[in-house]
């Protein structure tokens, strides 16, 4: 279960109370929708884990289910209109290595990633020896942990790197309604157009965050 202080998180990130919930109480669901946040709306890879969930038939997620289950017939979990991302062959090999990892490693457990790391550095290294995280999707889940779930191990803000900022709007990690999602994907938006601007001219530079 992902809690704070034992109790479950309330969350606004897929902007639907269900699949929110979800994310909210399940450590396996917040890291599956992390895996989906790319090349998709915000709102749709964090619906992924909710959607997966009941066409599994159940309401929530189990690592060792999907570990197990049948590589062809997972990836039509994923197809079935309508589909839960816009890559969804891929995007379903790759959850189903994220949970035979966390099979093998941790017992099937996604919360035993995070739950006694010491420091911040230490957790980075375990998010991004994790199937499908890279080490930005780690800082941004890094930050995501600290920022909503209180998962704050001694330099957790500086593993995170600049995701890691108070008052920052720069990912999923500073979401916590309508409001500061627009400002989340604008800070995006400006950010992809900075660097498309970048390898244009031969520059580098990324717009200032918002505060």
């Amino acid at each position: 279960m992902t809690k704070s202080n034992g109790k479950d998180v309330t969350l606004r990130i897929a902007q639907q109370p269900e699949a929110d919930e979800l994310l909210g109480r399940s450590a396996l669901a917040a890291l599956v929708g992390m895996l989906l946040d790319q090349q998709v709306p915000m709102e749709w890879a964090f619906t992924g884990p909710y959607t997966l969930a009941q066409r599994m038939g159940g309401d929530d997620l189990d690592a060792h289910e999907i570990a197990a289950h049948d590589p062809d017939a997972f990836t039509r979990l994923f197809t079935d209109k309508p589909a839960l991302h816009r890559y969804p062959g891929s995007m379903a090999k790759r959850v189903q290595q994220l949970c035979q990892y966390l099979v093998a490693e941790y017992d099937g457990e996604a919360s035993a990633v995070w739950a006694d790391a010491s420091t911040g550095a230490e957790l980075l290294e375990r998010l991004k020896a994790l199937p499908g995280f890279g080490a930005q999707k780690a800082q941004i889940f890094l930050a995501l942990l600290g920022k909503r779930f209180g998962v704050r191990p001694t330099g957790w803000r500086e593993a995170a790197g600049p995701y890691g900022d108070a008052g920052s709007h720069r990912s999923v990690a500073d979401i916590t309604g309508p409001e500061s999602l627009a400002e989340v994907r604008a800070y995006k938006q400006e950010a992809k157009a900075a660097a498309k601007k970048a390898t244009e001219t031969g520059t580098s530079g990324k717009p200032q965050a918002k505060k």
